[in-house]
């Protein structure tokens, strides 16, 4: 037999009454109450919000959403906007004469973090190196996103935004 516990607390009222704002106080009061019954709970809120899409493809590369890029001998910044991105290609070192290095690069500002990388000392018999990544970062208020290849290094891929720096999901155009 279940039991029911009755639940006094100021700060989880005022949590409900924000959460779900029809029930803001309005006629008499409810206590809020806990039970030792196990009551199946159906989460229901994709759908409520209307997106349906399942995660792994609401993360697809898309020809309307997709930022290209082709990074050689160079650093360029790809990214400024905030929100959550997709990161998805490959860094390429060939075996040149000096150090080969392909970096992507968080920046807040003013300090760069090296977040992916390949470095390739030149050796003798040393074959070429093809590193393909594909990760999602996240970038605030005045950070950037920077892909960084050194003389015989090319990185290539594409970027897409999946999230707003709020979380809310931005689906593929």
């Amino acid at each position: 037999m279940a039991q029911e516990f009755f639940i006094n607390s100021q700060t989880l009222e005022d949590q409900i009454r924000k959460l779900l704002p029809s029930q803001g106080g309005q006629g008499a009061g409810f206590d809020l109450s806990a039970s030792t019954q196990i009551v199946p709970i159906i989460d229901l809120t994709e759908s409520a919000e209307g997106s349906n899409i399942r995660q792994d493809i609401q993360t697809a590369i898309s020809h309307g959403s997709a930022t290209t890029f082709n990074v050689d001998n160079t650093t360029t910044t790809i990214l400024t906007t905030t929100g959550y991105f997709r990161l998805i290609g490959c860094l390429g070192c060939s075996t040149g004469g000096a150090r080969q290095k392909c970096h992507i690069i968080l920046n807040d500002g003013s300090t760069d973090k090296i977040v992916f990388g390949v470095e390739l000392e030149p050796k003798v018999g040393q074959s070429p190196t093809s590193t393909p990544f594909d990760f999602v970062i996240f970038l605030n208020a005045g950070d950037s996103c920077k892909v960084f290849a050194s003389v015989d290094s090319l990185v290539t891929g594409s970027a897409r935004q999946v999230a707003d720096i709020t979380g809310t999901l931005v689906n593929p155009l």
